[in-house]
């Protein structure tokens, strides 16, 4: 286990959720300003409190009080001053009470709209981060930092934080009234003040370290809901709901031992702060009591004094409270922080230009890549397509295809090399201007819980209805749509789990299709469709491949044979470019992968004929 961070070493975390925090803060300047104003308010008035009393005493005891300097008030005869003591008494509630009011008010709204804006530019940040950081990150775990740590963050600045200004603020006044009553008095009380201060930074480590293992633990907690939920047909597939359930609820119980351990702490702190003050409060009044009847202290002066005293202590009872509450919000900051200091592997360079239209001619001008120095996917890989030209890239699976594509629309950028367009390094041209142009179908597709209509034109949000039926038209997807109950208003279910893969792929097609761009990459189009979808997907790739410079990454040597140029990887490097009719009368390696897949599928088919025969 780590050892627990000291105050000291936790101020550099403070400081740095601060840096983030105060660029927002000073956008609501005025809204701070006018909080501040009602917070001083409210601190004078609690400071006003205890006078009244104080004069009503002095004269039910007929002591001359030492510090008036009001001669109006010794004038007064008893039943006016109890009666003015009485009406002050209500009217300064009265007036805290509405100063408490308007700056509870004013730093929950401040609170709110600032960490709705740090939410807003987390979750674009989140977004803007490369595919390498979301390769390796949980979604889960970065959900819980985006919605629950920004909302521990808004919690604690409403219920914890402002609480400990306002008390802060009150102590260094009744501090220095307590003073000028009487020094050593004052020092007296304030003698446990070192002891306290001692408890309280031996726990707050202590919390501090539980409440960030907490926070860390809800995290894993998520990244499993979601990975079991997001893949809920695989689980139930497999019976794994019980492997799932047992490491949620192993992790859920560690969090609730974490969240008692860090109660109790703070509880045994709230418990040993309390006893503190008592002894402090005792020894006061025995002092004071003595100073009272030796005449060197008025009985309201007294009054004053204990008040004073009992609320001077708040603060640390408050910290000795709220230390859970703090750690958690200082370790739900660190979180937020740390995604928002995370620099995008894949941005625009400073003199970054909006490309022009591209004509669609693509150079890999001996190109490597690989995520770090163990990690080396290729090397040296040197072609060039030219514009509306397709080409297939082959290999077996891990070789590398789909990345090496994937540096075309910068998913990930060259570490050697330049991949150009139409003659010119992709990285001169800003992020969006590039993929602008570039259309892309996943194996894996992705359709959002909106309607049909809306799936088809993320691709290019200005299109109107004409242009998404052409596009659904051209993607062979207009007559399943049609035959739906709402047809392109019908709201597909999140990742488009109520449509069979056949028609979540036409859909992506038509979604590719809209935006007209010359480039075109297909990453395993037909993967996993039966033979039927795959006539249709085909069909409708061919269309809408036509006169655009096409990728198609594919382990399907048939279908490869199609494309104008075929590029083979294997071991890091390009073993064999050309067309189908070149490779097979070079007879290298891939006209023996081909024949090698072509009996593959004479021996199947036969298979399949076999047993319909015997049916």
């Amino acid at each position: 286990m780590a050892r627990p961070l000291s105050f000291s070493e936790a101020l550099p975390a403070i400081g740095r959720v601060s840096r983030h925090f105060m660029p927002h803060l000073a956008a609501h300047r005025r809204l701070v300003i006018g909080s501040m104003i009602a917070l001083f308010g409210g601190v004078l008035f609690r400071l006003l409190e205890p006078w009244p009393l104080k004069y009503v005493f002095d004269r039910l005891f007929h002591a001359k009080p030492r510090f008036t300097g009001l001669p109006l008030i010794d004038r007064l005869d008893a039943v006016t001053l109890l009666a003015a003591a009485a009406i002050s008494i209500v009217l300064i509630a009265l007036l805290r009470a509405l100063a408490d009011y308007w700056n509870s008010i004013g730093f929950a709204l401040i609170g709110n709209r600032v960490l709705t804006e740090i939410r807003s530019k987390s979750y674009q940040h989140l977004q803007c981060l490369s595919l390498s950081f979301h390769s390796q990150a949980r979604a889960g775990d970065l959900l819980m930092r985006v919605i629950g740590d920004v909302n521990m963050l808004k919690e604690i600045a409403v219920t914890a934080i402002l609480p400990l200004l306002a008390n802060v603020l009150v102590l260094a006044g009744m501090l220095g009234l307590m003073l000028w009553l009487n020094w050593r008095l004052a020092l007296l009380g304030l003698a446990i003040l070192p002891l306290s201060f001692l408890f309280t930074l031996r726990a707050s480590r202590r919390i501090h370290k539980v409440a960030r293992d907490q926070r860390k633990r809800q995290g894993a907690m998520a990244a499993t809901a979601a990975e079991s939920i997001g893949g809920i047909k695989v689980v139930q597939t497999l019976s794994l709901e019980n492997v799932f359930s047992q490491s949620f609820s192993k992790q859920n119980k560690k969090s609730l031992m974490e969240g008692v351990q860090g109660s109790r702490l703070s509880a045994a702190l709230e418990r040993r702060v309390d006893v503190l003050i008592a002894i402090a409060t005792a020894l006061v009044v025995w002092q004071g009591s003595r100073l009272v009847m030796s005449r060197s202290m008025t009985p309201g002066d007294l009054i004053v004094f204990i008040t004073y005293l009992k609320r001077a202590f708040s603060p640390l009872k408050d910290f000795a409270k709220y230390t859970g509450r703090l750690a958690k919000g200082a370790a739900a900051g660190e979180r937020v922080v740390d995604l928002l200091e995370r620099e995008p592997e894949i941005q625009d360079p400073p003199n970054a230009i909006v490309a022009p239209p591209f004509r669609g001619t693509v150079r890999f001008e001996d190109v490597s890549f690989a995520y770090d120095s163990e990690r080396i996917v290729f090397e040296h890989v040197e072609f060039e397509v030219p514009a509306g030209r397709h080409v297939a890239i082959a290999g077996a699976s891990g070789v590398g295809k789909s990345t090496l594509v994937g540096l075309i629309p910068r998913l990930y950028d060259v570490t050697g090399g330049r991949v150009l367009i139409d003659g010119r390094d992709v990285r001169e041209f800003t992020l969006a201007s590039l993929r602008s142009q570039i259309s892309v179908l996943l194996q894996e597709t992705l359709l959002f819980a909106a309607s049909i209509r809306d799936n088809i034109a993320y691709g290019a949000p200005d299109v109107d209805a004409a242009e998404v039926e052409a596009a659904a038209r051209l993607a062979n997807a207009h007559g399943f749509i049609e035959e739906m109950p709402e047809g392109y208003e019908t709201i597909v279910g999140e990742r488009g789990v109520t449509l069979s893969n056949g028609q979540r792929q036409r859909i992506a097609i038509a979604r590719a299709a809209i935006r007209q761009s010359p480039i075109l990459i297909l990453d395993e189009p037909t993967t996993g469709l039966d033979e039927e979808n795959q006539r249709d997907v085909i069909e409708a790739l061919e269309r809408l491949s036509q006169g655009r410079t096409t990728f198609l990454i594919t382990h399907d040597l048939r279908t490869a044979s199609r494309c104008h140029m075929i590029v083979l990887l294997h071991n890091r490097r390009i073993v064999e470019r050309g067309s189908h009719e070149e490779l097979m009368r070079a007879q290298g390696r891939y006209a023996m992968l081909f024949d090698l897949e072509a009996s593959e599928n004479h021996v199947r088919v036969a298979e399949e004929g076999s047993i319909a025969v015997t049916r």
